[in-house]
């Protein structure tokens, strides 16, 4: 017996010893402080990746704007060009009218011309062929010494007129010669100038199509950069959607809530509407809703009219909207974006009047959100459970 306690005993020694020999390794549980510090921290870096994001479309979009600015100022300037254009056409065309009346009135001088020429060339002939015939006649004729000499300064005049008229058509031919050669030199002015200007056309109409493809290009990048944004802001929904801040999320809803079953709610016709709250509304649920069906825009459209009736929230449309930590849209500056750049759809307008208009599909629910396991909702409708 004793030796069988002996030996109990030494096992358990060794038992003691070895327990002794193996170093404590405590379990580490997280605490709900660390929990939220860590949910704090991805909150915050998915904010600066959603808000990266939206520099990034931001940026792209200023871009664009300056493209679409250039782009303005050349059709302005293809414009002054065309105008230009036209006016040198109208140019050219008086210039070929005047050109064609100056080779018609060239071409009458030149017969006007040939004929005194010939008229005066068939009187000196005459005069040198038949000299003596004439003064003979003269003499004959002359009743006085006086009506000699007259019929003989007579005959002088006569060679002179023929001499100042022919001289007279010469000088205004030469004169439309050189008015035609003017007006020729003109015109080559005009055309060099028209082709100069139909070349800056060609180049201006270049730089238009590599600007609209330049802006096409932009259009494509920041589409896609709006995908990106779209996707860091789910993921900052994400993160927002820890446990900790649902529950208090949960919690203000329901404080929300019952202090608006408590209140007294204002009817739509008590309501007025600023001029911009539909196009607000409009953007609002495209941001919230824009690939949700229609009933599932309504739907949001509705929230929003909803607490704009309660007395819970705010009594203005712009309020409600902006109230803080209500809308991510708002938080992320998606909003803001897509209001200044005015993205929104027919269907979302038309969910918009709908909502303003009293009607509800979702009963007078004050909240909506992504569906969550373990979290009901009176609801449903596409991706989005109301309550």
């Amino acid at each position: 017996m004793k030796r069988i306690i002996k030996r109990f005993l030494a096992a358990f020694i060794a038992v003691i010893i070895l327990w002794g020999s193996i170093p404590y390794q405590p379990v580490h549980a997280a605490t709900t402080k660390e929990k939220l510090e860590e949910a704090k921290r991805k909150q915050e870096e998915a904010k600066k990746k959603a808000e990266q994001a939206q520099k990034e479309v931001d940026s792209l979009t200023n871009r664009k704007n300056k493209l679409n600015k250039e782009l303005e100022k050349l059709k302005a300037e293809l414009d002054r060009i065309f105008e230009r254009i036209s006016y040198l056409e109208g140019l050219i065309a008086e210039k070929e009218s005047e050109i064609e009346q100056t080779e018609a009135d060239l071409a009458d001088a030149r017969d006007e011309e040939a004929k005194q020429y010939e008229a005066m060339k068939k009187r000196i002939q005459f005069m040198y062929e038949n000299s003596e015939t004439v003064y003979l006649d003269i003499l004959f004729h002359a009743k006085t010494f006086s009506d000699l000499i007259t019929m003989s300064r007579n005959m002088e005049s006569l060679a002179d007129y023929d001499r100042k008229k022919f001289e007279e058509f010469k000088q205004l031919r030469i004169s439309i010669e050189v008015l035609e050669a003017k007006l020729q030199s003109e015109k080559a002015d005009l055309d060099g100038l028209m082709v100069e200007t139909e070349t800056e056309k060609g180049n201006v109409l270049v730089v238009i199509d590599k600007t609209n493809a330049n802006i096409a290009e932009y259009n494509d990048l920041i589409d896609e950069a709006e995908q990106v944004a779209l996707a860091k802001e789910k993921e900052l929904a994400a993160a927002n959607n820890s446990v900790e801040k649902l529950k208090k999320q949960l919690a203000e809803e329901e404080r929300l809530a019952r202090l608006a079953a408590s209140l007294a709610w204002r009817s739509i016709s008590e309501v007025s509407f600023e001029p911009d709250d539909r196009y607000k509304l409009a953007v609002l649920i495209y941001c919230e809703a824009g690939g949700e069906p229609y009933e599932g825009q309504i739907a949001v459209g509705a929230v929003v009219i909803n607490r704009l009736l309660s007395g819970a929230f705010p009594n203005t449309l712009e309020g409600v909207i902006r109230q803080k930590w209500q809308f991510s849209p708002v938080a992320s500056g998606r909003y803001d974006h897509y209001l200044a750049i005015g993205k929104t759809s027919q269907s979302c307008y038309n969910a918009a009047d709908a909502a303003m208009s009293g009607y509800t599909n979702v009963s007078n629910c004050l909240f909506f959100r992504t569906p969550i396991e373990g979290y009901g909702a009176r609801y449903q409708i596409g991706g989005h459970v109301f309550k």
